[in-house]
C-alpha cells in the first residue's frame, strides 16, 4: 500500500474545518481539532522564500507555526531543522487486511456501531483528551463514517470513530478508560470497526499512533497490524 493513499484517507477521514493553498502549501485550518488538521503540507516544489508565506498563513491563523513530514519530505524536514523547527510526535501509520480481523464473531452486547455518539462516549472520549473540538472534525466528514462503544464487566470501556475513503476504513480517536486496559476492549473495538469496514467494503483498515505510545504500538503489532508509513511534524 503506498503512503499516499494512506495519507490520502487520513486526510478524507479527519478533515480540517478549511484548506487554502498559498503557493506551494496547502494551510489547514484545524479549529483546535489537533496537530494533523493543522498542520501545512508541500504539495508541488518549492523555495526556502516560500516558507515565510507558510507561516504568515499560519499566523493569520492564530495557529502554531506547524509542517507535516511525510515521505519524500527528506528536503523540507532539514530546511525547518536549519530555521528552529523541532521535530514532534513522530507517528506510525498501521494497517491490516479486514478480513484476518472478522474470521470470528465478535461476543454478543460488548461493542456497538453507534453515530449521532452517546453522551456516555462524549464523557469517555473527554477523559482520554478528545475534546469537543476533536468530536467536531468527526461531525465534519463527508465519507461513511460511525462511532464505536464498548462496555466491559457492565461498565462504559472504551470507544472509538471509524470512517471509510475507498478501500480504507480509518479509525481514529480510540480510547480505553484505565481501569479496563489489558482486558480485550481495545481490541474488541478495532475488530468492530473492521466489521463496520467490511460492510462499507473497505479492505484494509488503517490507523495512525505516535511512536511513543508504546502500548498502543504492542497491541496494533499483536492484532497483525503492520507498518505502512510513517510521519513527524516539525514545529517552530
Amino acid at each position: 500500500m503506498e503512503s499516499q493513499t494512506l495519507y490520502d484517507a487520513l486526510e478524507a477521514t479527519w478533515p480540517p474545518a478549511a484548506v487554502r493553498r498559498v503557493g506551494p502549501w496547502k494551510i489547514r485550518e484545524g479549529k483546535g481539532g489537533g496537530k494533523r488538521v493543522s498542520a501545512a503540507t508541500a504539495e508541488e516544489s518549492w523555495r526556502n522564500s516560500d516558507i515565510a508565506d507558510a507561516e504568515a498563513a499560519m499566523r493569520n491563523l492564530d495557529q502554531p507555526l506547524l509542517f507535516m513530514i511525510r515521505e519524500g519530505d527528506d528536503e523540507l524536514d532539514a530546511g525547518l531543522a536549519g530555521l528552529g523547527y523541532g521535530i514532534v510526535d513522530p507517528v506510525v501509520l498501521y494497517a491490516a487486511p479486514v478480513r484476518k480481523m472478522t474470521g470470528e464473531p465478535l461476543a454478543p452486547l460488548s461493542t456497538f456501531q453507534v453515530y449521532p455518539p452517546l453522551a456516555v462516549m462524549i464523557d469517555l472520549w473527554a477523559a482520554g483528551g478528545v475534546g469537543s473540538e476533536r468530536v467536531a472534525v468527526m461531525n465534519r466528514i463527508d465519507a461513511p463514517g460511525t462511532g464505536l462503544f464498548a462496555r466491559h464487566a457492565d461498565q462504559p470501556a472504551g470507544v472509538g470513530f471509524v470512517a471509510a475513503h475507498g478501500a480504507i476504513a480509518m479509525v481514529h480517536a480510540l480510547e480505553v478508560q484505565p481501569e479496563h486496559r489489558r482486558q480485550g476492549v481495545g481490541s474488541s473495538l478495532l475488530r468492530e470497526a473492521a466489521f463496520w469496514a467490511k460492510d462499507e467494503g473497505a479492505e484494509h483498515l488503517a490507523l495512525a499512533v505516535t511512536r511513543a505510545n508504546a502500548a498502543a504500538n504492542a497491541l496494533y503489532a499483536s492484532l497483525g497490524f503492520a507498518v505502512a508509513g510513517h510521519y513527524h511534524y516539525r514545529i517552530k
